[in-house]
């Protein structure tokens, strides 16, 4: 059992104010693997006084000094990267290989592309070669930090990375269910020589350390990643000390099919679904398919979806995990029944356990057929491997049905038309659009519409989200 149980505040491991015993659960066995301490508002105000401290010089360090120390973060990363993906594999379920490829990769790449926009970008400049006024961009200040447990370090990576380059102080709260990747990585920046009280991690969850953070008045910023419900009272609780925030929150994504689309468009998009165990925001879990392919599609996604294997984490090779937790495993088989309930066609999977494990929060990759946009498997962000398929008939009644949503994250479409390809992006209402299975760039904004959130993280947009604007007239 690892024990996990100090917090990182002002440059040092220090234990919690009082004890608050947590057990970290390995999805796979439903077996604790670690104990951490759930903190108080104590330990929360401890972390936010040694940010705010801290801010004083640390905004005024140059672009070089910022530089050099990510940099030397980087390769203790690149060095400790096994130990990484061995953490999120245990915390959140993910296989070991997916860990490894897909997760622990998105975070060194986070690093190297932010250390590569810093470089690049200008804190200041001159409004125009005929004005007098300067424009200068700075730090805002103290920033809260509340990350997920789907895509654990990817989310640390894209919030604490910009706030290090951008001058800005933290508190960071990984969540509960998966915090050992956040701690190993607070290991990372402790070697790496940055000042103290710069970056601060103290574990607990919404209701707790959460709330306090939100609601703080010495916090500038909130960065917050998970579901809108908590992003709903997270903003609510930042209303009366009017700070910044910004929210990367749930989504519904629509995939549109076609009949030009390419020969693998559906299998691909069975595969894009399920990978993570479902366990995506921008995940294309209602895939809409054109009614003279329709048919053909079916057969496709469910002989996909049943190739799919299902296995613990630690074994390698290609097969998706358990999601995270009993909570969400009950959530997504609810609503596997529910789906059933509503008249909607099982064509794969379905609520019980996958052949041969008997423990653990395994999961079926499902399909449901004939399913219409007002059944609560169409509305609801599950979160699981589930996939809603519907039909349509024309462009516009595609567009239709994939806009019909409350969130706005990610869309996909799949045609060999390239016009169509583009008009159909340009009218889909989301952060972001993949045309025919084409993954983003690095450096490119991630973010969402109407109740997917507010604010981009990536790139520029990513670093910009930490600044003030300030202008300044007179300059000579």
């Amino acid at each position: 059992m690892l024990d996990k149980k100090n917090f990182y505040i002002n440059g040092k491991w220090i234990k919690p104010s009082k004890s608050n015993d947590f057990e970290v659960i390995n999805p796979s066995n439903e077996e604790s693997f670690a104990v951490i301490s759930l903190g108080s508002k104590v330990d929360t105000d401890a972390a936010v006084n040694a940010a705010k401290n801290a801010f004083v010089n640390w905004k005024e360090t140059s672009k070089e000094e910022r530089i050099s120390l990510l940099e030397k973060l980087l390769k203790i990363y690149k060095k400790r990267f096994n130990e990484m993906a061995e953490a999120m594999s245990k915390e959140m379920g993910s296989p070991i290989d997916y860990a490894i490829s897909t997760h622990t990769a998105s975070g060194q790449a986070h690093l190297e592309d932010f250390i590569l926009r810093l470089k690049e970008f200008n804190f200041e400049e001159k409004f125009n070669s005929k004005s007098n006024n300067y424009i200068a961009r700075e730090p805002i200040g103290v920033c809260g930090l509340i990350t997920p447990w789907n895509w654990p370090i990817n989310q640390i990576a894209l919030k604490v990375i910009p706030a290090f380059a951008t001058g800005c102080t933290m508190i960071l709260k990984p969540s509960e269910i998966a915090p050992i990747s956040a701690m190993l990585f607070a290991e990372m920046i402790d070697e790496s020589g940055f000042p103290p009280g710069v970056f601060n991690l103290v574990n607990g969850d919404g209701a707790g350390v959460g709330t306090h953070i939100s609601s703080h008045p010495d916090i500038d910023m909130i960065s917050f990643t998970g579901s809108t419900r908590a992003g709903k009272l997270i903003t609510k609780n930042a209303a009366d000390t009017i700070k910044r925030v910004c929210l990367e929150l749930g989504g519904k994504g629509g995939n549109i099919v076609f009949a030009d689309s390419y020969p693998n468009a559906v299998r691909d998009g069975i595969r894009n679904v399920m990978s993570n165990s479902g366990q995506s925001c921008d995940a294309p879990t209602r895939m809409l398919v054109e009614k003279s392919i329709y048919d053909r599609a079916i057969k496709e996604a469910a002989d996909e979806a049943n190739k799919i294997k299902v296995d613990v984490a630690s074994k390698k090779g290609d097969h998706i995990g358990p999601v995270v937790s009993k909570v969400q495993y009950d959530k997504i088989i609810n609503l596997i029944n529910s789906g059933i309930d509503e008249g909607a066609t099982l064509a794969a999977g379905g609520p019980d356990l996958p052949n041969g494990l008997n423990k653990g929060y395994f999961i079926k990759p499902t399909i449901f057929t004939n399913v219409t946009n007002d059944m609560e498997i169409a509305k609801k962000e599950i979160f699981g491997p589930v996939l809603s398929i519907i039909p349509f008939e024309s462009e516009d009644e595609a567009i239709k049905i994939t806009n019909a949503t409350e969130y706005g994250l990610g869309n996909y479409l799949q045609t060999e038309d390239k016009e169509k390809a583009k008009r159909v992006a340009k009218k889909l209402r989301s952060g972001i659009v993949y045309i025919n299975g084409n993954a983003a760039d690095s450096g490119t904004p991630f973010g969402g519409y109407r109740q997917s959130g507010n604010g981009r993280e990536g790139g520029v947009w990513g670093l910009e989200e930490y600044l003030e604007i300030k202008t300044v007239t007179g300059w000579k």
